[in-house]
């Protein structure tokens, strides 16, 4: 069992009986996700997940996991995601997978956002592509926006096209070196 897979299952052992659970997406989370089916199956244990994507959804419902919406239970007793990059004060970089916007809805409405993650996604500080969600008629606004913060703005591209999430926008990876204030970095970004 590698990290991700040690991590993830702790995560999954913090889901009491009764909870909902927002469900994250991307690799790691996907360990957490079997984890909690496991549990389901094996103990019996009573949960509702709130699916952070598509793909999280169907990986849910194959393994036999209930779903709701964040519209149905907007209070979720515990979140678990991965996050592309952690810093040394718990500061994450989320949202490389292509959910960003799902992801921050969860999260939002989360008492507990447990992130799991291994080494390779720890640093000192955080310094990698932030990634912003934007309507495809809107994106090259919001990279002039983006550089005007100080960013090298670029448009995700996948397979020569640009990469579309499950909201059907685009993704800007904003390089801002390392990110001196984030908490401050991304109040500016949302306004």
């Amino acid at each position: 069992m590698n990290q991700k897979e040690i991590a993830a299952r702790s995560a999954a052992g913090l889901v009491k009986d009764g909870q909902v659970v927002g469900l994250g997406t991307g690799s790691t989370a996907a360990f957490a996700i079997a984890e909690i089916a496991r549990r389901i199956k094996d103990e019996g244990l009573d949960i509702t997940g709130i699916p952070t994507s598509i793909a999280t959804e169907q990986m849910a419902r194959s393994l036999d996991i209930p779903l709701s919406t964040v519209d149905e239970h907007p209070e979720i007793d515990i979140d678990i995601d991965g996050a592309d990059q952690v810093d040394a004060l718990f500061q994450v970089i989320k949202g490389g997978g292509g959910a960003h916007t799902r992801e921050k809805i969860v999260a939002k409405h989360s008492r507990v956002f447990a992130v799991i993650v291994d080494e390779s996604k720890m640093s000192n500080v955080l310094n990698i592509p932030v990634p912003v969600e934007a309507e495809p008629d809107l994106w090259k606004s919001v990279a002039k926006e983006l550089k005007a913060l100080g960013a090298n703005p670029g448009l995700r591209i996948v397979s020569g096209a640009p990469f579309i999430t499950d909201n059907k926008n685009y993704v800007i990876d904003a390089d801002f070196g390392t990110l001196e204030n984030p908490g401050a970095l991304e109040k500016d970004i949302n306004s």
